[in-house]
C-alpha cells in the first residue's frame, strides 16, 4: 500500500473533500474560516492549497460564521453540513455558543479548533488558557459539553481514526450534533506518511432504523383505543422527509397535527390536518384538541417546555407515545418509546392500524383559528400609525408566494411567527432550540446557500440586530440575497412584556426608555447596514413593507427593510396566555416575596398554574 507525505492539516482537507453524500455531493461543503495564530500556519496553508476543490468562506465572527454553516445544515434538513475553523483562545471560544446550538438543535457542525502546542515548548503561548492542576485542559475543553464527538489531536496519525468519527456522529440520525476536533497548532504543521487508501471517496449514508416489533404492537393497540388522540410534530419529522408520510397518516386516520417550533411546515397550513401551534405560543385549534386529547403521540419532538406548556397543557391526563430516532428523547416524560426512524415508523404503524380512524376532529376550530389569524395580520387602516409584530408578518405573508421561506431566532417574532405565519411544506426555519438572539442574519446566509430557489425571509427586532449584524458584509461579498425585516421597538420587546405582563414586574432595564442611560439612542440601522454594502431602507407602513419585499426580488445582495412598531402583546405569550384566546402557560419562576402587592398576586396566579404541572419524569 502506498503512502502520500502531507502534513496533518493538509490531510485533513484532503480527506475532507472527498467525503460524499448519496446524491453525489461533499457533505462537508467547505470550510468557514477566521484565522490567527491557531491555525493560519497549518490549516490556512492546507485550505489554500486544496482551495479548488474544497472551498473556504471569510467570516466576520467565530460564533456567527458558525450559525450560517448550522442554519445551512439545516437547510439541507441535515444531509449536507459545514465545517468552521478558529484559533486558539477567543476564536475558539466564540463558537462555543454556536456549538450548544447545533447540539440542543441536533444539528451537524464540524468544529476545527486551533489549540496549544502538543510539545509544549513555548507554553505559555499567546491566548493560552491554563488550568493550575491539569496540564492537559486548554481553552477547548469548553466544547466537551456542547459537542456530541469531541477529540483534540496531538499526533497526526490521530486523525485516521477521529475523523471518521466525527462524520460518523454528524451522520447518524440519533446522535446528531456538532463535533470538535481540537487541533494543536504545532500538530498541524507535522508531515506524516498517509496511508493512500485514507483519501478514497467515501459516501456517507443515513440510516432509516425500523421500530421494535414490540414496541410497535404496544404503540398501535394504544392508537387503536384512543378517540381522541393528537399529533405533536416536531423537527424530526422533516429531517427523516416524512412530511409527506404524516400528511398521509394524519389524514387517513382522522387525527388532528399540532406543531412545534422545528416541526412547523413539515405540513403546509392549508394541510387540513394541520391545527397550527402547540404549547405557550400555541394556536387556539391546536390547544384545544390537546386539552381533550386521551392520547398525545409525539413525532420527532423533545417535548420542550413552550411545546407542552410547562407540562400543564394536557389536561385530560392523556396517554403519551413518543416516536423518536433516539431512546433518550423517546422516554422523556414516562412516554411509551417507539425508537425509529419517523418515516418509516410511521409507515409502520399506519400499516398496523388499518382502517382505524379516530373521532371526528371539529374542523370548524380549525377555520376558527384561521379567521383568528386574518384578524390579527390584517393591514392597518392607518398606515401612519407603527403596527404590531402581527400586521407585519400579515404583510409579509401578502408580499410573498409559495417559495418563500420566513426565518427567525428570538425575541418575540418567533412566538408570532409560529402562531400567525401560514407556510407551504418546507417554509419555515426557526431556531428555537436555543433561542440564541444573533443566529439571525447569519441563518439566513446560510439558509439562502442552502435554498437559492426560494426567498428568504429574515425577521429580527432591533434587540437581536444589534447582537450580531456582521455577516450581511459576508452576504454582500458572497452576493447572497436576502430579505431582513428588521422591527425596531427601541429594545428588547419581548422580555419586557415577560417582565411586565407575565411576571408582574416593574418595566427595567429592556425597553430603552426603562435603562440607566444618559441619553436615549438614536441608531439609524438604515445607514448601519448601508454602511456593509445591503441595500436598507425604512418602510413607513405595511403597504411600503410589500413594496420594498417585491422590489429586494430583483437585488443579488441582501435588503434590509427597517419598520419601526409597537411593542404590543397578542394573545398566546407569557404566564397570562392561558386566560387569553390561546397560547398556554408558560413556567418562568416568579419571586415568592415582594413588597409590591401586583407581584404579590402574581406569584398567587403562578402557584395555581404550577399545581397543574405533570410530575417530572
Amino acid at each position: 500500500m502506498g503512502t502520500i507525505r502531507l502534513t496533518a492539516a493538509q490531510a485533513m482537507v484532503k480527506w475532507l473533500s472527498v467525503q460524499m453524500t448519496d446524491d453525489g455531493h461533499r457533505f462537508i461543503e467547505g470550510m468557514w474560516a477566521i484565522f490567527g495564530h491557531g491555525n493560519v500556519a497549518g490549516v490556512g496553508e492546507a485550505l489554500h492549497r486544496y482551495r479548488d476543490v474544497f472551498p473556504t468562506w471569510r467570516g466576520q465572527n467565530e460564533q456567527t460564521m458558525a450559525h450560517a454553516a448550522i442554519a445551512y445544515a439545516k437547510g439541507h434538513g441535515r444531509r449536507r453540513a459545514m465545517a468552521v475553523t478558529s484559533s486558539i483562545g477567543p476564536g475558539s471560544t466564540n463558537v462555543v455558543t454556536a456549538a450548544a446550538l447545533a447540539h440542543v438543535n441536533r444539528l451537524p457542525l464540524l468544529i476545527i479548533a486551533g489549540d496549544v502546542f502538543a510539545n509544549r515548548r513555548p507554553d505559555p503561548v499567546l491566548q493560552q488558557v491554563e488550568d493550575f492542576d491539569d496540564g492537559t485542559v486548554s481553552a477547548n475543553d469548553c466544547f466537551k459539553p456542547v459537542s456530541r464527538y469531541f477529540d483534540r489531536i496531538t499526533r497526526p496519525e490521530h486523525l485516521l481514526s477521529a475523523l471518521p468519527r466525527a462524520l460518523r456522529v454528524m451522520t447518524d440520525p440519533a446522535n446528531c450534533g456538532p463535533a470538535t476536533i481540537a487541533f494543536c497548532q504545532d500538530v498541524q504543521a507535522e508531515a506524516y506518511d498517509w496511508p493512500e487508501a485514507f483519501f478514497e471517496p467515501r459516501v456517507w449514508h443515513i440510516r432509516r432504523p425500523a421500530p421494535d416489533a414490540g414496541e410497535l404492537a404496544r404503540v398501535a393497540e394504544m392508537v387503536r383505543a384512543a378517540k381522541n388522540p393528537v399529533i405533536v410534530a416536531g423537527g424530526g419529522v422533516i429531517y427523516s422527509g416524512a412530511e409527506e408520510a404524516l400528511g398521509a397518516f394524519a389524514l387517513k386516520h382522522n387525527i388532528p397535527v399540532a406543531e412545534t417550533q422545528a416541526g412547523k411546515s413539515a405540513l403546509a397550513t392549508s394541510h387540513p390536518m394541520s391545527f397550527g401551534a402547540s404549547g405557550v405560543d400555541g394556536s387556539a385549534a391546536a390547544n384545544a384538541v390537546s386539552r381533550s386529547a386521551d392520547l398525545v403521540i409525539g413525532v420527532g419532538t423533545r417535548l420542550q417546555d413552550f411545546t407542552t406548556g410547562s407540562r400543564t397543557l394536557f389536561e385530560a391526563g392523556p396517554k403519551l407515545v413518543s416516536i423518536n430516532i433516539h431512546g433518550y428523547d423517546a422516554g422523556k416524560h414516562g412516554a411509551e418509546a417507539l425508537v425509529g426512524d419517523a418515516k418509516v415508523v410511521l409507515e409502520a404503524l399506519g400499516a398496523a392500524l388499518g382502517d382505524y380512524r379516530a373521532e371526528a376532529c371539529d374542523p370548524a376550530a380549525r377555520e376558527d383559528w384561521l379567521r383568528a389569524v386574518d384578524t390579527h395580520c390584517a393591514r392597518p387602516e392607518d398606515q401612519d400609525a407603527k403596527p404590531t409584530d402581527a400586521q407585519v408578518i400579515g404583510a409579509v405573508q401578502r408580499a410573498t408566494d409559495d417559495s418563500a421561506i420566513a426565518m427567525c431566532a428570538a425575541g418575540t417574532m418567533p412566538g408570532a411567527l409560529k402562531l400567525l405565519w401560514q407556510p407551504s411544506q418546507g417554509g419555515y426555519h426557526m431556531e428555537y432550540g436555543y433561542s440564541c438572539m444573533g443566529y439571525e442574519v447569519a441563518g439566513a446566509m446560510g439558509l439562502k446557500l442552502a435554498r437559492p430557489e426560494r426567498e428568504v425571509i429574515c425577521f429580527v427586532g432591533d434587540g437581536s440586530y444589534m447582537m450580531a449584524n456582521a455577516e450581511l458584509a459576508s452576504a454582500v461579498m458572497r452576493r447572497i440575497p436576502f430579505t431582513v425585516v428588521l422591527t425596531d421597538n427601541r429594545g428588547y420587546g419581548c422580555i419586557n412584556r415577560l417582565q411586565t405582563l407575565g411576571c408582574g414586574g416593574e418595566p427595567f432595564n429592556n425597553m430603552y426608555v426603562d435603562c440607566n442611560v444618559e441619553a436615549q439612542p438614536e441608531i439609524d440601522y438604515v445607514a448601519h447596514a448601508a454602511s456593509m454594502g445591503a441595500y436598507a431602507v425604512k418602510a413607513s407602513g405595511t403597504d411600503a413593507l410589500e413594496a420594498e419585499i417585491a422590489a429586494a426580488r430583483g437585488r443579488n445582495i441582501p435588503t434590509v427593510i427597517v419598520i419601526e412598531t409597537i411593542a404590543k402583546d397578542f394573545p398566546g405569550t407569557g404566564i397570562e396566555a392561558s386566560a387569553g384566546e390561546h397560547g398556554h402557560f408558560w413556567d418562568v419562576a416568579v419571586p415568592a416575596e415582594s413588597d409590591r402587592e401586583k407581584q404579590r398576586d402574581y406569584y398567587a396566579r403562578y402557584l395555581t398554574q404550577v399545581a397543574k404541572q405533570a410530575t417530572a419524569n
